[in-house]
């Protein structure tokens, strides 16, 4: 059974974090050049929230705030379940579809341990069907 661990081994650790007062505009460069779809918000090396596109086109460009003025802070989801890298990927699946969410923090003894997204988990899920049908493809080559 595939867990989150097995994602953060293939994709990295590396978190792109950013201060609460830093502006919309400022975040989207920083994942632009980074080629994210969200950034980790802290403050004193603490998990504050996420920045995601979701929430700079819901936020600010549906309602008309300007990405130089805004803030993260003012922008960010904070409201996110906790997995450990000993949480399952189905339980991750389960948790991202009931909370319509698409990024989780991976916390590990109370630290930001990484990010995973719904990209990841769908990957790992495929992965994980190949690994399966591999093993029943041996099988049954090896019981005849």
């Amino acid at each position: 059974m595939l867990r989150v661990s097995d994602i953060l081994r293939n994709k990295g650790s590396h978190v792109e974090s950013i201060a609460p007062e830093t502006s919309v505009l400022t975040a989207l460069e920083i994942m632009r050049d980074k080629n994210y779809g969200s950034v980790v918000i802290t403050e004193e090396n603490k998990f504050k929230g996420i920045m995601t596109e979701r929430d700079y086109s819901r936020k600010v460009i549906l309602q008309g705030k300007n990405s130089t003025d805004t803030k993260v802070k003012d922008i960010m989801g904070t409201e996110f379940p906790q997995v450990e890298p000993s949480t399952t990927i189905e339980q991750c699946m389960k948790l991202m579809s009931e909370k319509k969410i698409r990024y989780l923090p991976v916390f590990e003894n109370n630290e930001l341990a990484g990010i995973i997204s719904m990209t990841d988990v769908v990957w790992a899920t495929i992965q994980g069907q190949k690994q399966t049908i591999n093993h029943l493809q041996d099988y049954i080559r090896n019981a005849g």
